[in-house]
């Protein structure tokens, strides 16, 4: 499927894909980790080969210059059968060799490690511009949010069954960028570049409260379904029915 969109010089994207028939893209952390290295070693205007890093201590790749990048990555989040990349276009058609070089060094690894063939993602890889600062804002807050889904399968319709757990979960959670605006240390935060996106979360204490705030929104709705059906119980019961 040919896409429709055009890409911008210093313009913002949402980017995503999946995998083909939403097959898992990744089963161990050793995948997670491929492709977090990719996401640094691939925004470059140069030729680099992951092979040539790869087992080198973690620490050391990201101390590396790998050249002037193609694009600004603000947030990224890995999932079982997806990913997600809030990224802003710095070069002429930075975007499409990044995710060129992204997806199909990811693909020919994936592959030759399970013996597999063919296509690991669903077509091209899906991209939305953000014209909208309070989409952009809300996006920040989406992406980083979406770990949840794997411990709590409805909180998209904001259901949230154990928050203390949620909470545990979401902020241990190593392979999105989320530690970057909890202001945690690590390697691969060279990846984001904030300078460039807007200034949404200025303290750690911002970006807490946000998070906070849609899970205790998410546990608020649930409880007021629960007491809904409750109600409709106890209302069918009163009626004979």
């Amino acid at each position: 499927m040919q896409r429709t969109i055009k890409f911008s010089v210093l313009e913002y994207y949402h980017i995503y894909n999946r995998g083909t028939d939403k097959r898992k893209i990744f089963l161990d952390d050793k995948d997670y980790k491929r492709f977090i290295l990719l996401l640094l070693i691939s925004n470059s205007d140069k030729k680099f080969q992951v092979r040539d890093y790869w087992n080198r201590p973690w620490q050391d790749i990201f101390e590396i210059n790998f050249g002037s990048r193609l694009v600004d990555i603000g947030a990224y989040c890995l999932m079982p059968n997806h990913f997600h990349l809030l990224i802003r276009e710095k070069t002429e058609g930075g975007i499409s060799k990044f995710l060129k070089k992204i997806l199909t060094g990811y693909s020919m690894y994936f592959n030759l490690k399970y013996k597999r063939t063919g296509s690991l993602f669903e077509g091209v890889f899906k991209a939305e511009h953000i014209g909208d600062d309070r989409y952009l804002k809300y996006l920040f807050a989406y992406i980083h949010l979406n770990p949840i889904g794997i411990v709590e399968s409805g909180w998209k319709k904001k259901e949230i069954g154990d928050v203390v757990s949620t909470k545990q979960f979401l902020n241990g959670y190593t392979f999105s960028s989320l530690l970057e605006y909890q202001e945690k240390i690590r390697p691969e935060s060279v990846i984001i570049n904030k300078k460039v996106f807007p200034e949404y979360f200025k303290k750690v204490a911002d970006f807490d409260s946000m998070l906070n705030e849609f899970i205790s929104w998410a546990e608020e709705n649930r409880k007021n379904k629960k007491e809904k059906l409750i109600g409709e119980d106890l209302a069918r019961v009163l009626s004979g029915k």
